[in-house]
């Protein structure tokens, strides 16, 4: 299994047209540990220092850092870097069961599920920015095959995504609705992501909304994926006898070792980069700049 180390830095600044007097702050921006990826260091500066802040792990297991501002302030400049070491394991020989066996399986039945079906089941029902449609089922009809595994469906719903719809930075915007993004087959990885997450819970089966970067430059002789230089978004999904597998539908790869994960939820309303309530400010303009560099050898932590 190879491993590669990164050096991550996101910064996000929000310029106001007037005094933010008081405001407080979410952030999910310090690298998740997992299977396949470990955190050696990681650090965040703010700008203008923060009145309190306090480190601590949302309902979904994510690391996560709340902020609170109570001295008027005009720009918020946060700035994240991280080291991490990932693993790579899309080249794996992955076994799941059939997807009718899998929904039974997330059917509520009066019998305790236990640990494992219980968190998948997290996964199923709606979530804010994911409806269970008809429309969804009838649109992924053909990758459901009766007694195909959960695996390759998942593959074969990837695949159609990525071949049919387009990559359209600016033309939709996180309260795009689905129906949308369906109808006209255009948007970003939060679309793609969003989209595939739908037909899934449509069809009975659990699927999770993953955040994190793309490697920015790629190696020699292979082609950048679609979403580096920005936060990034694919789907887990639950596929027994294997676990948890992860789809990037935006670039219709198995996510690898050029996924950096930083955190997971039910859609992006859960892992947001960045969000909050303040009082005051008056517009904003919002930049976000997001570097991925690949390292030589393994790190130690500084």
């Amino acid at each position: 299994m190879s491993t590669v180390a990164y050096r991550v830095t996101h910064q996000t600044v929000y310029a106001y047209s007037g005094d933010v007097v008081h405001s407080h702050q979410l952030l999910h921006l310090a690298p998740r540990e997992t299977e396949r990826q470990t955190c050696v260091a990681h650090t965040i500066s703010i700008d203008p220092p923060p009145t309190h802040s306090a480190v601590d792990v949302d309902s979904f297991g994510n690391p996560i850092t709340r902020l609170e501002f109570d001295r008027p302030h005009q720009r918020l400049d946060v700035t994240t870097e991280m080291s991490v070491e990932v693993r790579g394991n899309a080249d794996r020989v992955l076994k799941s069961e059939p997807w009718e066996r899998v929904r039974t399986q997330l059917m509520y039945s009066g019998r305790p599920p236990g640990a494992e079906r219980l968190e998948a089941m997290r996964y199923r029902a709606e979530s804010p920015h994911v409806r269970i449609k008809q429309l969804f089922t009838d649109y992924a009809a053909g990758c459901f095959p009766a007694g195909r595994s959960v695996i390759d469906c998942a593959d074969s719903l990837m695949h159609k995504l990525h071949d049919e719809m387009t990559y359209a930075p600016g033309e939709t915007s996180v309260s795009t609705s689905l129906l949308e993004v369906l109808d006209k087959k255009r948007g970003v990885c939060q679309d793609y992501a969003h989209l595939m997450i739908a037909c899934l819970r449509s069809r009975g089966l659990a699927a999770r909304y993953v955040s994190g970067y793309l490697r920015t430059v790629p190696p020699a002789g292979q082609k950048a994926l679609v979403g580096a230089d920005a936060s990034h978004a694919w789907v887990s999904v639950w596929c027994p006898l294997a676990g948890w597998v992860e789809f990037d539908p935006t670039n219709g790869v198995r996510a690898d070792k050029d996924h950096i994960t930083v955190a997971w939820g039910r859609d992006f309303s859960d892992v947001s980069p960045l969000r909050g309530v303040i009082v005051g400010g008056g517009q904003h303009q919002l930049s976000v700049r997001v570097t991925v560099t690949p390292l030589d050898g393994p790190m130690t932590a500084e």
